[in-house]
């Protein structure tokens, strides 16, 4: 058993747990052409579907979109 601080246990729960569920693979092209596969827990999988289905455009897309979006400082 591990001897560690609740919030460093929390933490490697979490890890573990996320490491056990069936990870999803989106492909999209970047902004500048490169193919780029994207990871994604079963959890973010959902979310980016209710986007993608909400724009009518498929996962791919919204990734691709998405990287379009200016990132803030």
């Amino acid at each position: 058993m591990l001897t560690l601080p609740e919030d460093e246990l929390s933490f490697l729960t979490d890890l573990v747990k996320t490491s056990r569920q069936k990870p999803h693979h989106v492909e999209w092209v970047d902004r500048d052409g490169t193919e780029r596969v994207t990871v994604l827990t079963p959890a973010e999988a959902v979310r980016v579907n209710k986007v993608a289905h909400g724009l009518k455009i498929s996962k791919s897309e919204v990734l691709r979109q998405a990287a379009h979006v200016p990132v803030k400082k």
